[in-house]
């Protein structure tokens, strides 16, 4: 699966930070939070006081410098001063103390002997091996014990293979379903658990072998969605039975599960349609079933429906019978590999398609009827990315038919679904006349779920804590096949921004391990982030950078997909399989494994510092944590293959050369008369680079003679790498300053677009302060003066260069956020003229976002663009018109854009992370948005789930551009008190931690910024 805010500007982590924080300062237990057990009652607004804040939250006003005679001067974050004196206890106290300590110890030692159990070290209680201690039963729905106590189901059955047929109801938008499970016993037992959610089991029948059926009683425990049936005899090991279990359900109204979605068609008529989202927990939603990874089974599916509406599913239709009740039922052929439950999909809805044959297999694409001629490019990508992925692994796609299907109502990007891809519709569909830059969008995500259709749905991962081994690798393969494939689409800048950006995430202490221990729903939901597909593809990279160049990564990897295929796997299969292939040129055969382990099995990234005496370079590892923690810095280690190149030679890849820095330090040596070294070769590796003060000045006095003396990814690498020393606290903001004095001379993409984010970053946060004098002269001193030329140079015409549209899109787009005269009337002027033509006139793809950007800061214009937005249905200029809204500096726009995301009738619910986003980067807005979640945070875990993408993406855009402590405080407020609804996400220990680092970094920098400008 692919999140669809992966393909969106994300809200800029603002973690800055000078000096690093200690760790008793920000301290992070993401599974037993402080949230629940730190009090907030004494720092309780009475009513006058909250209605009084939420009003100036309503005009859009500030709450930073609220006087501090409203808050409470017993808060919880300070600490209090200790008393100056304290008097001596009386005799009576003495003799009392005393006898309480007595029977404590007494207390104590009784349990400390009590048979059946024992405390380890550290107190903790632990079962005793002779008298183990009986686990806690929870109660069934029915007042009995539930027979099971885990979240994992047991494996004692093994499913074979399911029989489904389900009946679903467009109009009362209900369904009814027929489950049938074969199942063989691996162990013998008296329970068979399983999962169901939200489905009223009607009838339930049990048999062994030949035995006749016969009624069973199921129990069910709704915390953890299982349901389970016990038997008073035991089932045998290498028995076969079946279950069968007849259930009537709502379809769903959310984005998971079997859901009902709606569109609007040409004629101004509403359609529904039924589809599916199993990934990650949801098939139990559908049907009951053994839902978790490793319970692969084969699938026979019948759905009926209406004569009028068609249906899909994994296989070829097999044959359709009309029914009595005047429906037909469809059934399809039964799956010819076994699946993972989440894979299972079907579509009840009336589309169209085309279809061609393609390296064997029919692959066709659909969508609704309108929107039929956008899908001609989708359907080309798809037909040459199969033959190349069928080459590439040797394997050849094993389906007979590969759908992919637009769906109109559709939050995820798009779902793997084996044989039936699910896309958004702006995922999947592009116009004939579209830009690259667009094409670039759907040939990546379709590159993304065909490489799952080897990764993920062949080989699976055994359990969700080694989900990067679906999501990075085929992350990692939609940047290869795309470049291999699509050269014009020069995938490679979209891959090193990627790979920025999933290191500015990974240098928090809140972030994990790429195979981290996985043991709630919530934790599953929330796999999904930029550590599994970012830094997983990353990892990859590096590893295939650093072995020869005669394909050993590949050879490696296709050994473990044909040793694999059709089973499950965990991260050590796979570094089993790219040991065999790893080679004594690189690394010792026996340490290769020891050096992909270091970098899944422990979070964050090292930090290499580089020290040269003459010919003698030393470099040191450390751990590269924002929030500082000794613990870790001193016993983190990686295995980095660090690759460097110097003045002599520092452009072709043959001039890189690889050194492995396996313990806290190591030495090379370098030719004679080398003037400076650049380490992280096309920033192809996964750390961070300080270079000392005469390093820095070596490669800064490079630049500014040669601009071209290293690649462009090596630029921006090195932009990159000195604003994150700055958050380090390593390198003074003046010294990012002096390396930002070559981009006057800087003409790439990637270099460019890098410093922009950064600055823009630091911008954003001081406007956010109300530091708007300072901002303004950020904005002259260090943006203009450096990118204005360049931003001069841009036409506003069409331009068919990928690299050349993102700059032109980056550079113009911060023009015009900064109210740049030539770029707002330029911006005006193509927008009346579209308007004018009433869209016949087509703005540039690439400049779409920036003219509708503009336009919305103009009543008019926004009334305009919001007409245009409900008339247009072509969704990629759709969802840039719906930014250009949700951009406004009009509180009261502001307003009606959020609750209309959350209606979800003018603007479909799916888009709301996406109207957060963009209202939190304005001025006016993020207070608005802040107040918006925290008043529908229930209707908002409603339709998306806690942990999943989406409630990240809200949670970071609302909180990543905080730096105060009043904001701190609300924010820890708000999350504390939501317990099992949100407090123990992952992503709030990192909201909470990057507004730290904000508060610390402008604390420390406004008076040295203050200064300088």
């Amino acid at each position: 699966m692919i999140e669809n805010s992966m393909f969106e500007e994300e809200p800029d982590i603002v973690d800055l930070t000078f000096p690093a924080l200690d760790p008793d300062e920000v301290v992070y237990e993401p599974r037993s939070s402080r949230l629940l057990v730190r009090g907030l009652g004494e720092n309780d607004m009475d009513e006058d006081e909250e209605d009084c804040e939420s009003s100036a939250r309503l005009l859009g006003m500030s709450f930073m410098n609220r006087s501090s005679a409203l808050r409470s001067s017993s808060s919880p974050y300070t600490r209090q001063a200790p008393p100056s004196s304290c008097s001596r206890p009386s005799a009576r106290t003495m003799v009392v103390c005393v006898f309480v300590l007595v029977i404590v110890a007494s207390v104590t030692m009784a349990l400390y002997f009590l048979p059946g159990c024992t405390f380890t070290k550290t107190g903790c209680r632990k079962p005793n091996k002779t008298t183990p201690l009986e686990p806690v039963y929870p109660l069934s729905t029915n007042g009995e014990l539930f027979p099971w106590a885990q979240l994992r189901l047991p494996h004692s059955i093994r499913p074979l293979s399911y029989d489904l047929t389900l009946n679903p109801d467009l109009d009362s938008m209900t369904f009814t379903g027929h489950t049938v499970i074969q199942m063989s016993v691996l162990h013998s037992t008296k329970i068979i658990v399983l999962h169901s959610a939200n489905l009223n089991i009607i009838k339930a029948t049990f048999k062994v072998g030949d035995e006749a059926a016969r009624d069973v009683t199921v129990l069910e425990y709704k915390p953890r969605q299982q349901i389970a049936v016990k038997f008073p005899e035991e089932l045998k090991t290498g028995q076969y039975c079946v279950l069968t279990l007849d259930y009537s359900a709502n379809l769903s109204h959310t984005y998971d599960g079997f859901y009902n979605s709606s569109y609007i068609d040409k004629a101004g008529n509403k359609r529904v349609l039924a589809a599916t989202q199993f990934e990650p927990l949801s098939a139990r939603k559908a049907f009951p079933c053994f839902d978790e990874p490793a319970f692969k089974a084969t699938f026979l599916i019948k759905i009926s429906r209406k004569p009028n509406y068609m249906t899909l599913s994994n296989m070829p239709k097999a044959k359709s019978t009309p029914l009595s009740n005047g429906l037909m039922q469809d059934e399809f052929e039964k799956t010819s590999v076994n699946m993972s439950t989440y894979l299972v999909a079907f579509i009840v809805a009336n589309f169209t398609p085309i279809s061609k044959n393609a390296s064997k297999t029919l692959v066709s694409v659909y969508s609704v009827p309108e929107k039929k001629e956008y899908t001609d490019y989708a359907m080309d990508a798809a037909s040459k990315l199969l033959e190349f992925y069928n080459k590439f692994f040797d394997i050849d796609y094993p389906l007979e038919k590969l759908d992919l299907v637009a769906i109109p109502d559709f939050l995820a990007g798009a779902m793997e679904n084996w044989g039936l891809i699910t896309f958004r519709e702006t995922s999947l569909l592009v116009g004939k006349e579209s830009s690259p830059l667009e094409k670039r969008v759907v040939a990546t995500i379709i590159a993304h779920e065909l490489a799952h259709q080897w990764f993920g749905n062949m080989v699976t991962m055994s359990w969700w804590n080694d989900l990067w081994l679906n999501e990075g690798f085929a992350t990692y393969m939609e940047f290869m096949s795309v470049q291999t494939v699509f050269p014009e689409l020069d995938i490679g800048n979209l891959f090193l921004a990627v790979r920025f950006r999933a290191m500015d995430k990974d240098a928090l202490n809140s972030s994990h391990a790429v195979s981290t221990e996985v043991n709630t729903s919530e934790q599953v939901e929330e796999m999904f982030d930029s550590v599994s597909y970012e830094k997983g593809a990353s990892i990859l990279l590096m590893l295939n950078a650093s072995l020869p160049w005669n394909q050993q990564f590949t050879k490696g990897i296709i050994q473990y997909l044909k040793q694999f295929n059709g089973l499950n796997t965990g991260t050590d299969d796979l570094w089993n399989s790219l040991t065999q292939v790893c080679t004594e040129q690189i690394l010792d055969f026996s340490l290769c494994p020891q050096m992909m382990h270091s970098w899944t099995s422990q979070k964050g990234f090292p930090l290499v510092t580089v020290s040269r005496k003459g010919n003698q370079v030393t470099l040191m590892q450390e751990h590269f944590l924002l929030t500082s923690d000794n613990g870790t810095l001193t016993s983190s280690l990686w295995n980095i293959p660090v690759t460097y190149v110097n003045d002599s030679c520092s452009l072709a890849p043959e001039c890189r050369q690889v050194f492995t820095l396996k313990t806290k330090s190591g030495t090379l040596k370098l030719p004679g008369n080398v003037k400076w070294l650049k380490l992280n070769y096309r920033n192809t590796g996964f750390y961070i680079v300080h270079y000392g003060d005469e390093g820095w000045a070596a490669l800064i006095e490079a630049l500014s003679t040669n601009v071209t003396v290293l690649t462009p990814e090596d630029r921006a690498s090195l932009i990159h790498n000195i604003f994150a020393l700055s958050r380090l606290g390593r390198v003074s903001f003046h010294q990012v300053l002096n390396v930002l004095k070559y981009m006057s001379k800087e003409t790439e993409t990637s270099p460019v677009t890098e410093a922009l984010l950064q600055l823009n970053i630091i911008y954003r946060l001081l406007d956010k302060r109300l530091e708007h004098d300072l901002a303004a002269r950020m904005k002259v001193l260090y943006i203009l003066d450096n990118f204005g030329p360049l931003m001069d140079k841009q036409t506003w015409g069409v331009e068919e260069n990928v690299s050349k549209q993102e700059l032109r899109s980056a550079l113009l787009g911060m023009a015009c956020s900064l109210n740049q005269d030539k770029c707002i009337q330029q911006a005006k002027a193509l927008f009346k003229e579209y308007v004018k033509s009433n869209g016949t006139t087509r703005i540039p793809d690439d400049l779409q976002q920036v003219v509708f950007t503009v336009a919305a800061q103009s009543e008019e214009d926004w009334s305009t663009l919001l007409g245009l937005f409900s008339a247009t249905t072509y969704d990629a200029e759709k969802r840039k018109m719906l930014r250009g809204l949700a951009s406004t500096q009009n509180a009261w726009h502001i307003v009606w854009i959020l609750q209309a995301g959350l209606k979800g009738d003018i603007i479909q619910t799916q888009e709301l992370p996406l109207v957060i986003n963009t209202v939190c980067n304005g001025f006016t807005g993020y207070l608005f948005a802040w107040d918006f979640i925290q008043e529908n945070w229930d209707r908002l875990i409603e339709k998306f789930s806690v942990g999943s993408y989406a409630m990240q993406i809200i949670i970071k855009s609302a909180t990543s551009q905080f730096s105060t402590k009043a904001h701190f405080d609300q924010v820890y407020g708000f999350f504390s008190s939501l317990k099992e609804r949100g407090s123990q996400m992952r992503s709030v220990q990192e909201a909470l931690e990057t507004i730290r680092l904000n508060q610390r970094w402008m604390d420390q920098n406004l008076p040295t910024l203050q200064k300088w400008l």
